[in-house]
């Protein structure tokens, strides 16, 4: 088999499953807007890490091996602007009543994993752990490509829908400050994490 595809699932699902600042979006936007009003954004978001992985697959190693300070400042621009948005989550309130006004659509999505560091990692793991040697670049590429998206079609709306359900809990109630500034920490501690704790 030319690339572990069993072993690739398992690690796949363990890293999409888990908290990080792509889950921490989605969890914030679902208890934010509901739902069904960020499903669009949803689907940018699974849709944005093929803007990841294709071209990885198809050469950005080579480039990442001779220009690595270009990663490098990548890494941390990426993770200022997610900061940048925890703080947005932090400020923001459900109220009683929800509105779509201002809600992130399908482009807002997309450059959710292009921007989130623990995207990257998580590619860069699979092709150079679970591709095996003299696999074609479209053959490695696609099967990455396609069990990270069935992976994300499952667990990103879980992770909407459970900010759902959590606001409709504590919208409005004196507990709203703090998931909203707890939402915001979390995003803040998974990137940190991803940059300094070695984590994927």
């Amino acid at each position: 088999m030319s690339v572990a595809i069993t072993s690739f699932v398992i690690f796949a699902a363990s890293q999409i499953g888990t908290p990080g600042p792509a889950n921490m979006a989605l969890l914030a936007t679902g208890a934010r807007f509901g739902f069904r009003a960020a499903l669009p954004f949803v689907a940018g978001v699974a849709l944005g890490k093929q803007l990841v992985i294709w071209p990885v697959g198809f050469g950005l190693m080579e480039l990442s091996a001779r220009a690595p300070w270009v990663f490098e400042m990548l890494k941390y621009a990426s993770a200022a602007y997610i900061i940048w948005l925890a703080w947005k989550v932090a400020n923001l309130r459900l109220g009683q009543e929800r509105s779509t006004d201002g809600v992130p659509g399908f482009a807002a999505g997309l450059i959710v994993h292009p921007l989130n560091p623990k995207a990257w990692a998580m590619i860069v793991g699979g092709f150079t752990a679970f591709v095996g040697p003299n696999t074609s670049s479209f053959t490695a590429t696609l099967t990455i490509a396609s069990v990270l998206l069935a992976c994300q079609v499952i667990l990103h709306p879980m992770w909407t829908l459970a900010g759902d359900r959590i606001a409709s809990t504590v919208a409005g109630t004196a507990a709203e400050p703090y998931l909203m500034w707890t939402l915001a920490a979390l995003t803040v501690a998974s990137v940190v994490f991803v940059l300094f704790g070695g984590g994927t």
